[in-house]
């Protein structure tokens, strides 16, 4: 959960990001969405939809996708 919280700073201007932080209060944007979707699948190999994303809103509820894609055979 750290680690996106972190990613999720990288493309949000370098602001520090809690776990429960929503992803539009802190400034995000579809075009930000996007680059974060697809940082996430060159990092982890987890393909998230913009959709499941965006309905996510938080680092520790994008975290638990990316567990659950990650489990996923």
């Amino acid at each position: 959960m750290q680690e996106i919280s972190e990613l999720w700073g990288e493309f949000l201007g370098g602001c520090e990001v809690g776990a429960d932080d929503d992803f539009f209060a802190l400034g995000g944007n579809s075009l930000i969405g996007i680059r974060i979707i697809d940082r996430v699948l060159q990092d982890y190999g987890v393909e998230l939809s913009v959709r499941a994303f965006y309905l996510a809103q938080t680092p520790a509820r994008v975290a638990e996708l990316v567990a659950q894609g990650r489990e996923q055979p």
